[in-house]
């Protein structure tokens, strides 16, 4: 891999699930879950991913992972071609990418010790005597925050913070390049968020880690992130760094996103763009623009053609008509 090749690139990505049924069990409707996603990821950044529930954030992460076969486009991990190789091929990529889950209970074996789930990963490849990983194990505990006596615990003798620390410790065990997070905070307390996240950062400069940080908490995402991914109805439709993002947004989706956000003093009061409408569902998606159903600014092209995702501004891509004569 040479200094100018992203740690992840992912081409055109899309997963779709067929929907099948009748006597012939034959396929009769499709999720476009994702449906045409182009993004980079450099070493030591952190991309973050947000759009309302149900945009396809998570399929991303778990595509990415292979843990689902994506339909179409590539996946491309330091220049290397990850899209469809076997699972024997991609064992060795495993540890280069690992997970944090969004829920820190249901991702944990409830029946295996901390200590356990944490050495887990460093059995799998067979890394170093058991009495080398245990070492590993009490070294992870304690860069991630918890006491050496835990080692011994259940998961369910945890608190919601140190149970997603557990987590972070497991996805650090095979010292991976990339970790996808999905929505790592979303369950826990705001204290206990800012704790975790803070974590994060930590191990990043630390550890040199690069990040896909999925979640819909904006004000969370523009603390981790270095740049910013809107996902809406499967689609990318716009990305830039943060500074950009929330001081001039392109799509008027990111704009009603960033309306949205409480201002936290009941003096001040500002303009919203409240949109009207329900999420179209992905098993039936508008022709044009995703957006059109919703957006206040839709014309007549933006009902026939699909906008492409393009650079408005050094640096700053969306996907919108009204940017095309910019």
């Amino acid at each position: 891999m040479t200094t100018d090749t992203p740690l992840l690139e992912v081409r055109n990505l899309a997963k779709h699930f067929p929907i099948k049924g009748g006597l012939l069990n034959r396929e009769q409707a499709r999720v476009y879950a994702v449906d045409g996603i182009s993004f980079t990821v450099k070493a030591g950044e952190t991309l973050g991913i947000v759009g309302e529930s149900g945009c396809g954030k998570s399929t991303i992460g778990k595509t990415i992972l292979r843990l689902e076969d994506p339909t179409e486009g590539q996946i491309l991990l330091k220049g290397k071609d990850i899209t469809n190789i076997s699972r024997k091929q991609m064992l060795p990529h495993r540890r280069e990418m690992q997970v944090i889950f969004q829920d820190p209970y249901a991702s944990l074996n409830q029946r295996m010790r901390a200590q356990d789930i944490v050495a887990e990963p460093l059995g799998n490849f067979d890394t170093g005597s058991r009495r080398d990983r245990l070492q590993k194990v009490a070294d992870l505990f304690a860069r991630v925050g918890l006491r050496p006596d835990a080692m011994h615990r259940f998961p369910y003798e945890f608190s919601g913070g140190q149970r997603q620390r557990l987590g972070i410790a497991r996805a650090l065990a095979l010292n991976p390049e990339i970790i996808i997070a999905d929505e790592p905070v979303s369950a826990l307390d705001v204290s206990v968020q800012a704790q975790v996240i803070n974590l994060m950062m930590d191990l990043q400069e630390e550890m040199g880690l690069s990040y896909l940080f999925i979640a819909h908490d904006l004000a969370i995402v523009q603390h981790i992130s270095h740049r910013i991914g809107v996902m809406y109805l499967g689609k990318m439709v716009e990305i830039t760094d943060k500074r950009s993002l929330f001081r001039d947004p392109q799509h008027p989706y990111t704009q009603a996103l960033l309306d949205a956000v409480p201002v936290p003093d009941p003096r001040k009061r500002k303009a919203r763009a409240v949109l009207k409408g329900d999420v179209p569902s992905p098993l039936n998606p508008p022709k044009g623009c995703s957006f059109n159903t919703r957006c206040p600014f839709a014309f007549d092209r933006c009902f026939h053609d699909e906008p492409k995702l393009q650079e408005v501004a050094p640096g700053h891509m969306a996907a919108c008509h009204l940017r095309d004569a910019a």
